[in-house]
This record gives C-alpha cells, structure tokens and sequence, in this order.
C-alpha cells in the first residue's frame, strides 16, 4: 500500500470521527430530557406521597442513571484513595455513594412544587463542558445550578453539580479527605453506610 493511499485513508478515517462527534447530541441536549424525566416523575399524581417513595426514587433513579456518571463521580471524589482500593472495594463504594447522592440529591428534588428550569447556555472544553441553568420558583429567589459533564464513548454525562457556586463533588471530597485521614477507607465505608441508613428511617416514619 502507497503512502498516497495510507493518507488518504486517513483522513477518511479523520473526517468520519470528527463528523460523528458533530453529529452526536451535546451536553444541553443530554441533559434536558434527563431532569425533565425527573420532573414528570415527581409531577406524577400516582406516584405522589410518602408511600409511594420507594417507587418514585427507583424510577427516578433510573432515569438519572443514564444522564449521570455515577462512576466517574465516585472515582473523582474518593482521589488518591480511588488508586488504592481494588475492584471490589470501588464498586461497592460506588454503589454507597450513589445511595448517599440518591438520598441527599434526589431528596431535595422531591420537594418540587412547580418550578422552571431556564437553560442559560454551555460552555465546552475538549471533552468537558458546564450547562448554566436557573431554577426559578414562586415562593424563592432564582437559584443558579451548573451542570458539569463529561463526554464518555460520544455521551455527555454529568459528574458534578455546582449550586450557588458551591461543588457538589468538592464538597464531599474534603468531608470525605478527613475521614480517610483519620479512619482510613474502612471507616468512610462504615461513615457512609450509617448516613444512608439514617436516610432509610425517614423514609419508613
């Protein structure tokens, strides 16, 4: 094979790539349907109420599982100590931290009493971007929520949430630094599990 033809091939090949990743959906267009999903579920009449919780957060849940990278979110937050831990062990914590963001995250949602997500436009970078968002409500001032999202086989998916200029993730990885410090993985594991069974108790009362 010529060199004439190894180029060309190329650049076909090139081309191709570039024209996929054109025409794959970006990050607003990811994110939109994820939280409206969310939304109508928590408009939901049939799944209204304390008793019908269990049910609500599971499909909840199953929708916010294909617009958030749970995995990427539990790797980022955990730093150093993500290297550390074998397989095992990183997919048990991912399954704890998502729980724990299901039950603080999710839990406030639910309080939903009609407000209106305006998009306010994103920024990209590569393969990261921020999605600008303003939940607005009658009874509350606006509230500026930034969606930052990662794009993983052609896919942008949310691995922090930014409100009030406050990091979601950030937030927790310095909780959970000085619970690695003192009591090492073992005992962030035992701090988590305890948190998120407290979370179950009020679901039950």
């Amino acid at each position: 094979m010529n060199i004439l033809r190894v180029l060309s091939i190329s650049l076909v090949l090139i081309f191709l790539s570039d024209v996929s990743l054109l025409a794959s959906p970006g990050p607003t267009e990811i994110l939109k349907p994820t939280l409206q999903g969310m939304i109508d579920i928590m408009k939901d009449p049939a799944l209204a109420g304390i008793e019908q919780k269990v049910p609500r957060r599971k499909k909840i849940m199953a929708i916010a599982a294909q617009g958030f990278d749970f995995a990427e979110m539990s790797k980022l937050v955990l730093g150093k100590t993500w290297r550390k831990i074998d397989q095992q062990q990183r997919t048990n914590f991912e399954q704890l931290f998502t729980k724990l963001l299901e039950n603080a995250y999710i839990g406030k949602l639910e309080g939903y009493s009609g407000q209106i997500i305006e998009y306010k436009g994103e920024r990209i970078k590569g393969k990261k971007a921020a999605v600008s968002t303003v939940v607005r409500s009658p009874e509350e001032p606006p509230l500026a929520v930034n969606y930052v999202m990662i794009n993983v086989d052609s896919r942008w998916q949310v691995y922090d949430i930014n409100i009030e200029g406050v990091s979601l993730l950030r937030n927790y990885r310095e909780q959970f630094k000085s619970i690695l410090r003192k009591d090492k993985f073992e005992g962030l594991v035992k701090v988590i599990e305890k948190k998120n069974k407290s979370f179950e108790k009020e679901v039950s009362r």
